[in-house]
């Protein structure tokens, strides 16, 4: 088998204004990757880019796949780490567009060996369930939309902090105050806090019953992470601190985090993320599976990783309930409340609609 063509496209989706600590998102910068080959199949990629967290955007992905696409033209796509191996000795980093990429191939892999991408993996179905996250906003608004999530059944309510600290206590004392006191609180300062405020802001925190808090504090300074892993009251959970199996090594051997949120679109796509969580299992931990603003065709690739991968304990896989205003996938994941589920059927089982798709900027090979 060997790929004969590929097509990149940029697939923006609009979405409600999404704020975090270091900044807001307007629409989600995706790119799509459609790879075809010499016996039919095609294979569908997705990255969602955030410029905040990756550095790459939907401009600098477009480009940079099209050296990629060049690349692998009338090449093996069976042979995935080859692949893979290939752009990262093209380009370093750029995680984001190689997540793409990195899960049309499996997309292929998965067609071809006519199975379900979770069964080509490894895995077995079980039940999932997602959080759902909660953008910055006044302590008002943040606390009424999560009683909203709540009422429609939402267990776990994901809510963004890392502003100004008194503000950020206000938010969680309004949401704690309205949830029942059985519905789970994670909160995620995305590196908004230095060492000192996020010390303190994690003993403040504490006494709302917070499961655990995603990074807190920016990623130079993971050299103080262990002291503030050996002081928290909250478990600390490494986010933008591991993009990579290596910074998994280096955080997890300095006993830097309890926990590690493992996501496609920052790591380089499902290769990467087996390689992390090995790491991760070797010390003992477990790990979340995140999101950036993907659609529904990436985050039912997510779920078949979820479910090959037992130690993944956690789920963020909530972002096509976060405002996003069209949805051309077709197939993907599906939500019956936090209930996530996938089709059964070769590969991700999600496609895009290419009347969509033709209205988008797009290039091929």
């Amino acid at each position: 088998m060997t790929i004969q063509s590929i097509e990149v496209y940029k697939f923006p989706i609009p979405i409600d204004p999404f704020a975090i600590a270091t900044g807001t998102m307007y629409f989600a910068q995706n790119i799509l990757v459609k790879i075809f080959t010499d016996n039919n199949l095609i294979g569908y990629g997705e990255c969602s880019a955030f410029p905040m967290i990756v550095g790459e955007t939907q401009a600098t992905c477009f480009e940079m796949a099209k050296d990629f696409a060049t690349i692998w033209k009338e090449k093996d796509p069976l042979d995935i780490p080859t692949r893979l191996k290939e752009l990262d000795t093209y380009a370093y980093a750029n995680y984001t567009v190689k997540s793409a990429f990195d899960m049309a191939l499996y997309d292929i892999a998965a067609k071809n060996a006519q199975l379900p991408l979770y069964k080509y993996l490894g895995g077995e179905k079980r039940d999932i369930i997602t959080d759902v996250t909660i953008g910055i906003d006044t302590p008002s608004i943040m606390a009424e939309k999560a009683k909203s999530f709540e009422n429609q059944g939402f267990e776990t309510i994901k809510i963004k902090l890392g502003k100004i600290p008194e503000d950020d206590i206000e938010r969680v004392k309004a949401i704690r105050k309205i949830l029942l006191p059985t519905t789970n609180i994670r909160i995620d300062a995305n590196q908004g806090w230095d060492f000192a405020i996020a010390k303190k802001m994690l003993k403040i925190l504490s006494e709302y019953n917070i499961q655990f808090c995603e990074q807190p504090m920016r990623k130079h300074l993971d050299y103080k992470l262990p002291e503030l892993v050996r002081t928290s009251p909250i478990p600390i959970m490494a986010d933008e601190s591991v993009f990579t199996h290596y910074d998994a090594e280096r955080i997890l051997s300095q006993k830097a985090a309890h926990f590690i949120n493992i996501k496609l679109a920052k790591s380089g796509g499902i290769h990467e993320a087996v390689q992390i969580n090995e790491v991760a299992l070797g010390f003992g931990i477990k790990c979340m599976l995140g999101s950036m603003m993907e659609s529904r065709l990436a985050l039912a690739a997510n779920l078949h990783l979820a479910l090959a991968i037992p130690n993944i304990q956690y789920f963020d896989l909530d972002t096509a309930l976060l405002g996003q205003s069209e949805d051309p996938v077709i197939g993907g994941i599906k939500y019956t409340g936090q209930k996530i589920t996938i089709p059964e059927q070769p590969g991700i089982g999600a496609e895009v609609e290419q009347a969509f798709l033709d209205k988008q900027e797009n290039w091929k090979i």
